[in-house]
């Protein structure tokens, strides 16, 4: 008898982790970029810091939904 996950629970849970490292690493960038160097507040009037910031978050938020889609769309 045969031990082990089946293969396609296997290629499931990859799937899975994939999704929330992707997320996570997104999510991290983010905050480095965005919230501890300070592009993040437009507390003294809105800057080009800023704008290329927030540009550059939905770029790659956009990025990412497509890199899910891909993952995602197919098959087991």
């Amino acid at each position: 008898m045969p031990s082990g996950i089946e293969p396609e629970v296997t290629k499931f849970m990859w799937r899975i982790i994939r999704t929330l490292v992707a997320g996570l690493i997104w999510m991290l960038i983010q905050v480095i970029a965005g919230i501890r160097t300070g592009y993040a507040f437009a507390d003294n009037g809105l800057s080009w810091k800023n704008i290329l910031y927030y540009c550059g978050a939905i770029l790659s938020f956009a990025a990412l939904l497509y890199y899910y889609y891909k993952l995602w769309r197919g098959r087991l």
